[in-house]
């Protein structure tokens, strides 16, 4: 059942296409992400899906409600866990919970007790009264991604959910959203993290410059991007020439000092490249959706 339906969907800023005409379906119980560079209009994209930003033509039903005219409904049904941290400093871990659960008419003893058990899944119990200045950026995260959860929320909105935090930290909230779909809940999320839309996401689309380039899911869009590995050799001009000219090369680039060759068929085109394109040594490595990202949307730098 698709839970997320946008047909058509477009967001302008004056003069400025922030998002282009996507279509896209996301399934109850799911992870569903959405990838790109800064200014792909990813957030835009988001922001969108909880009523924070006007559509401005094009189809968008949430849970079965229109976002247009449904706005209240929808934020009821979401939890949303923002990149910035947006935490109250002047209360308790343990009050930042229960006073966000009146935005949603929770009781004051349920809020507790939910606010208990999240404490419990995030492993905060012990900074319960502890005042939010006195927290580590992983525990920060962790509490925002409790407070989205408080209202029982049918849809989880992340935005870069683990950005800045060590492995260790990465891992653990890695864990308990694995943990929290498992057991039914719909999360989408934007991340710059590759390895962490891989493990994550069951589908994901890629977007820049407000369209959508690639959607499936993360092993499809690899082996159809890019193919199952990437051979690596040192750039030199006459092994590009012979690469030009090579039959079992049908798709490679130039990466600096770095030439990078996707193939299903790596000891092929090692055997190839050794033994006709003058290259000396050569390494063969999994393709991964950073290399699908980067050969869609290029390497030059946005800010």
């Amino acid at each position: 059942m698709d839970i997320i339906i946008a047909d058509h969907l477009t967001k302008n800023f004056d003069d400025l296409v922030a998002v282009n005409d996507i279509a896209f379906r996301v399934r109850e119980g799911e992870c569903f992400g959405f990838l790109g560079p800064n200014g792909a209009g990813k957030t835009t994209t988001m922001r969108m899906i909880q009523c924070v930003s006007p559509l401005t033509s094009g189809k968008l039903v949430v849970a079965g409600l229109g976002v247009e005219k449904d706005e209240r409904r929808i934020k009821y049904l979401l939890g949303v866990s923002p990149q910035e941290t947006n935490l109250d400093p002047d209360l308790t871990v343990r009050e930042n919970l229960i006073i966000y659960s009146r935005y949603f008419d929770i009781s004051r003893e349920e809020a507790e007790r939910r606010a208990d058990e999240l404490l419990v899944f995030f492993q905060l119990e012990a900074k319960r009264d502890t005042g939010i200045d006195k927290l580590s950026g992983g525990m920060k995260r962790r509490l925002l991604l409790a407070r989205a959860l408080i209202n029982s929320p049918k849809i989880l909105i992340l935005d870069e959910p683990t950005v800045g935090l060590d492995p260790q930290a990465r891992h653990l909230i890695w864990e308990q959203l694995k943990r929290l779909k498992s057991q039914g809940s719909t999360i989408i999320l934007t991340t710059h993290y590759m390895e962490e839309a891989e493990r994550l996401c069951d589908r994901l689309v890629i977007m820049d410059n407000g369209k959508i380039l690639a959607e499936g899911s993360p092993k499809e869009l690899i082996l159809k991007g890019v193919g199952e590995n990437v051979v690596e050799a040192k750039n030199d001009p006459a092994a590009i020439s012979c690469l030009r000219g090579n039959p079992k090369v049908q798709n490679f680039e130039v990466l600096g000092e770095t030439i990078l060759i996707s193939t299903s068929e790596p000891q092929q085109v090692i055997g190839s490249l050794l033994q006709t394109c003058g290259v000396t040594a050569a390494s063969v490595r999994k393709a991964t959706l950073e290399d699908v990202f980067l050969k869609l949307t290029g390497r030059t730098l946005r800010e």
